[in-house]
């Protein structure tokens, strides 16, 4: 993997957030084709139980400023950036003062979900897109993991289909049983439908349930890997049935050899 360009983009990454499934496959597999020498940058939201001065993040001027329109409302685009410690590898963080200041990731203290979580995906989406597209740097593949980040593949084919940056570059969507009770915003559907996405491309989001999302990010992506051994029944099949290269589960201490054959077999 050698010279080739990946963005990671995630909901979690450690150490920024608690180990579970999403958050430290969104480190092993950058630092894997950080090893093998690949160009990375990881991309996460700045939720704010993120300890910035141990972290040591720091905001990046030239690429902030900008404003992304979220259903109609201007929202100031903040881009903050770290090292993970000894590995040299570089995480961008995507921040605005009405989403991500709030000292959880997803949900208040009593486990409710956040009412703007669709908002917050949206957001982050565009954010993503809109960095990399100041940086000039064009991945040859994007590789996204965690269901706030599912909106990053509808975005890249729809929204920013004819943005010449990205034209050869490949999605990836990996595929967890880490899900969330219940649904988002009903108005989902209605805020992606502002950004003139077609309304038959995304109608599994009218009803926003963790399925739905990440069914809709499968759709839009080209190709898949299921990283959770237990993944539900109903994702599996779907996955199954797309038409498009996937990669059946392998565990944390195969993984290495299996995603880097995929990367290089199945979608480069």
């Amino acid at each position: 993997m050698e010279d080739k360009r990946i963005l990671y983009v995630s909901s979690e990454v450690v150490p920024y957030l608690a180990e579970n499934e999403v958050s430290l496959m969104s480190y092993e597999v950058p630092k894997m084709i950080n090893d093998q020498g690949g160009q990375i940058r990881i991309f996460m939201p700045r939720y704010g139980n993120i300890n910035e001065r141990r972290h040591q993040l720091h905001e990046v001027i030239r690429l902030s400023g900008m404003n992304l329109v979220v259903n109609d409302m201007d929202m100031p685009l903040i881009i903050k950036v770290a090292s993970i410690p000894k590995e040299r590898i570089q995480v961008y963080f995507i921040d605005n003062d009405e989403y991500f200041k709030r000292k959880a990731t997803f949900s208040d203290e009593d486990g409710v979900l956040y009412p703007d979580n669709d908002e917050r995906a949206i957001f982050f989406a565009k954010g993503v897109v809109e960095t990399v597209k100041k940086l000039n740097w064009v991945p040859d593949i994007i590789h996204v993991h965690g269901w706030m980040a599912a909106l990053l593949p509808v975005y890249m084919k729809h929204y920013y289909k004819n943005e010449a940056l990205f034209a050869d570059t490949k999605i990836v969507t990996s595929v967890y049983n880490q899900s969330f009770e219940g649904t988002l915003d009903a108005g989902m559907f209605k805020k992606v439908l502002f950004d003139e996405i077609p309304e038959d491309a995304v109608k599994p989001l009218e009803t926003p349930n963790y399925e739905n999302i990440l069914k809709t990010a499968i759709a839009h992506s080209d190709a898949t890997i299921i990283s959770s051994e237990n993944l539900s029944d109903e994702l599996t099949k779907f996955v199954e049935e797309s038409g498009k290269p996937f990669l059946p589960y392998v565990s944390k201490d195969k993984f290495a050899e299996a995603y880097t054959n995929f990367y290089k077999n199945e979608v480069l």
